[in-house]
């Protein structure tokens, strides 16, 4: 009799998971800055995942992101999941 293998993991991020995203934003003395940016996982789908911020955020247009949330692929480059003691 064959058996299908259990299931891996439906998604590599869950709502709340603090990850780390690759992004424009206001760094020190509120200051634009391109770089790695703590956020937390607000929302998951089995293509996206939405990350929302503490601080402003910028589209690569330079346009603010009123919400602070930013939707990524779940396969993106942008996206990691955060490492304690890392910087941000």
């Amino acid at each position: 009799m064959a058996f299908m293998r259990s299931p891996d993991k439906v998604h590599e991020f869950d709502v709340s998971d603090k990850v780390e995203v690759y992004c424009d934003h206001d760094g020190k003395d509120d200051e634009r800055t391109r770089g790695w940016l703590k956020g937390i996982v607000a929302q998951v789908d089995n293509k996206l995942v939405a990350v929302q911020f503490t601080v402003n955020i910028y589209l690569t247009d330079g346009r603010m992101v009123p919400d602070r949330i930013l939707w990524f692929p779940t396969n993106s480059e942008h996206i990691r999941p955060f490492k304690r003691g890392s910087k941000y």
